[in-house]
């Protein structure tokens, strides 16, 4: 059975996401086949737990350096209906590690499978990015720049959830519908694909962005 994200716990307000053109109900969402489960009583100072955790199913161990994970037996539903904003999809989940190789064994014993790693500095200066395929979404797990890494701490610190991708066919039409809380569409990393992200004044826990289908 290949490992799927069954639900994703965040600690945000429900409103916050229905104010964006979001199906919110019974206090969740379900973005393609992945169900949001918010959770604002968890929600700390820092911004740095606001995706707390997520259950996962056909994963063989749960102990992912720091990504806080149960298993699920839930079957893998049909994928929702395109929200009214446009969304259609989880894309990717991106998380973050002071130590990408530490990070990248950890899911590869729980059977997570790595897909391909990525050696060229991103935009943001992250060095190197790891992606494993699941199901129809990604885990993107980008590695902490050395700065960051000696200001947080050092690289033995667990990794963590950092924020999403979400799949926005007609990304125009949805970054006009955000307005003002979207930012411009510009070419994304992959060829081909076209990219936004959500402003702060969003009002949203996590880090956001927008993206058009693989070409």
């Amino acid at each position: 059975m290949p490992v799927t994200i069954d639900e994703l716990t965040v600690a945000d307000d429900p409103a916050a996401w229905a104010a964006l053109g979001f199906t919110v109900a019974n206090g969740g969402c379900r973005i393609g086949s992945v169900q949001l489960r918010f959770a604002p009583e968890l929600r700390d100072a820092s911004g740095k737990t606001a995706i707390t955790g997520w259950s996962l199913r056909g994963v063989t161990g749960t102990e992912l350096d720091g990504l806080a994970t149960t298993t699920s037996i839930r079957p893998l539903p049909a994928a929702a209906a395109a929200h009214p904003n446009g969304v259609l999809a989880i894309d990717h989940v991106v998380a973050i590690s002071p130590e990408l190789d530490r990070t990248v064994a950890a899911l590869q014993r729980a059977d997570l499978q790595l897909r391909r790693m990525r050696q060229q500095p991103t935009p943001a200066g992250a060095p190197r990015q790891a992606f494993f395929r699941l199901g129809g979404e990604i885990l993107e797990v980008v590695q902490e720049p050395d700065e960051v890494v000696a200001r947080e701490g050092g690289r033995a610190r667990p990794a963590h959830f950092w924020g999403l991708a979400l799949l926005a066919p007609d990304i125009d039409r949805t970054a006009e519908l955000l307005a003002p809380h979207a930012g411009e569409v510009r070419p994304a990393v992959q060829p081909g694909r076209r990219i936004a992200t959500l402003r702060r004044s969003a009002g949203l826990a996590i880090p956001v962005a927008l993206i058009t289908a693989p070409g």
